[in-house]
């Protein structure tokens, strides 16, 4: 089957997502994403010029995936700045079913990769911090609604809540922590109203 460059770095990419994340980006040779891909080697090379870049990609095609779910559950389509923020952690309860989810590629990456230069490294605390910055997007809509005490404090909160989730869903391997989430963000909604 002939694809284009274009489709074949797609295709490398969701097989580099699949080695990567539920085995380890270190566990995970070159060669190893290559053969499960069917590619040669040197046309992975041709597409990326290292593992680095590989990775980088692979963290920044995540990216793209999480940002558009996070954007789709809370979407400015009338509803309430206070219900599109309790729809991110409805929907986050599907989201981290052991079936799809071992916890958060992002914070995995930082995990594998703490040098900062890292292209990987920057690209997951990009990531984190779009999240953050959403929730304080999230947070004024909320305060120009219906006003509330701090905005920014409740976005740093949201946004250790949510984290949160992905630190235990692996050890627990089920959806009560973004149940009990769920649960604490209607609890901080509250506790900042003015």
């Amino acid at each position: 089957m002939r694809r284009s460059a274009a489709e074949t770095r797609e295709h490398v990419l969701t097989v580099a997502h699949d080695l990567f994340y539920w085995h380890g980006v270190r566990a995970v040779g070159i060669d190893r994403v290559a053969r499960e891909a069917a590619v040669a080697p040197t046309t992975l090379y041709r597409l990326f010029a290292s593992k680095d870049d590989l990775v980088a990609a692979y963290v920044e095609h995540n990216g793209h995936g999480y940002q558009q779910w996070f954007t789709e559950a809370t979407r400015a389509d009338g509803r309430h700045p206070r219900e599109r923020i309790l729809a991110l952690f409805d929907s986050l309860i599907s989201q981290v079913q052991p079936d799809q989810c071992r916890g958060c590629p992002f914070l995995m990456t930082l995990a594998e990769f703490p040098d900062g230069e890292l292209p990987a490294h920057r690209n997951a605390v990009a990531v984190k911090r779009w999240v953050r910055d959403r929730f304080r997007e999230l947070t004024d809509a909320l305060a120009a609604a219906s006003p509330i005490a701090d905005p920014s404090a409740l976005a740093d909160q949201l946004t250790v809540t949510l984290e949160g989730v992905y630190a235990a869903v692996q050890a627990h391997r089920a959806d009560w922590p973004a149940r009990q989430a769920r649960a604490m963000a209607e609890l901080l909604l509250d506790a900042h109203r003015a």
